[in-house]
């Protein structure tokens, strides 16, 4: 069988995501640490983001399209249960996290960090103050929503859990988000639960906090 192949820097949250769905079914794949925009993802995605995918003939850009192939294309244990409303509640939180949690979150408030830490600045404290007043309310929603039975839906860890955790992770990482985080018993609790799963431990990334400037 032609070999899977996962294309993106491991940071990447997204990218993240699909080698813990991979970790989780048993699928052996080839991941390649390539950044956004160099010829190998362009040659896939058309807006040159990561991550992509490649199995044989089979190439794929989104996150969301590459755990769909991986999940209906291999065996192992599905991500998204077979329940039609189950899995429409999986659906529900992927999105809630990609549309909501995800641009807020990584994307203004974490990039305030990183992209000025790699550029060898100080943090961005406008971009943080702008986006902690909104993300409060967030986490608190976010913390109600595994206060039940540890998990986005249902009793066991599904496809939404994977694409929320990985952002939690980096929550945890930077100062205010983990006073926030803290304040959130539930949250707390399911990510350190979660940060165990032998998917996550074996995906995770290698992280620079400790360079940042703060």
């Amino acid at each position: 069988m032609a070999e899977l192949q996962i294309i993106g820097a491991s940071p990447s949250n997204f990218v993240w995501v699909t080698r813990i769905l991979c970790t989780e079914k048993g699928v052996p794949y080839k991941h390649l640490q390539v950044m956004p925009h160099t010829p190998e993802v362009d040659a896939i995605h058309p807006f040159g983001k990561i991550p992509v995918m490649r199995h044989g003939d089979v190439t794929l850009c989104e996150s969301r399209a590459i755990c769909s192939y991986v999940n209906r294309t291999f065996e192992g244990p599905s991500l998204v249960p077979n329940d039609p409303v189950t899995a429409c509640q999986v659906e529900q939180w992927i999105s809630i996290v990609c549309t909501t949690l995800d641009p807020l979150w990584i994307r203004q408030y974490y990039a305030a960090y990183v992209l000025t830490a790699r550029a060898g600045r100080d943090p961005d404290r406008a971009r943080i103050e702008e986006a902690i007043p909104k993300m409060a309310p967030q986490f608190a929603i976010m913390d109600r929503a595994v206060a039940k039975t540890g998990h986005l839906v249902g009793n066991g860890f599904t496809l939404a859990d994977a694409y929320l955790m990985p952002i939690l992770f980096y929550m945890n990482a930077v100062p205010e988000s983990r006073g926030l985080l803290a304040k959130s018993a539930n949250l707390s609790g399911y990510l350190e639960r979660h940060l165990g799963r032998k998917s996550v431990v074996e995906t995770k990334p290698e992280f620079l906090v400790h360079e940042m400037r703060r």
